[in-house]
């Protein structure tokens, strides 16, 4: 089966690019990444998460450490305070 694009159609698309690229001042792997998120975040996938879900996750592992740590904080109040009420013999 034919290639659906010529390849000096390919050539130059890539040569493009790179040239977009050089003019952000970015490398070529960065322009390909954001490249590829934005297509996530506008069609969605099944494997990749959009830049929304990424920004939810890591607020909600943000919380949990925060809730971690109050958790262990209370613990060790309780035990202390139950130590304090321990009356002595």
């Amino acid at each position: 089966m034919p290639s659906p694009h010529p390849a000096e159609f390919r050539r130059r698309a890539v040569e493009l690019a790179r040239e977009r690229a050089k003019d952000l001042r970015i490398s070529e792997s960065c322009l390909r990444n954001w490249m590829a998120q934005a297509d996530i975040d506008e069609r969605g996938s099944q494997t990749r998460l959009t830049s929304d879900e990424k920004k939810e996750l890591a607020q909600l592992r943000k919380d949990k450490r925060r809730l971690e740590l109050e958790v262990d904080i209370l613990k060790r109040a309780a035990a202390y305070f139950a130590r304090e009420n321990i009356l002595p013999n």
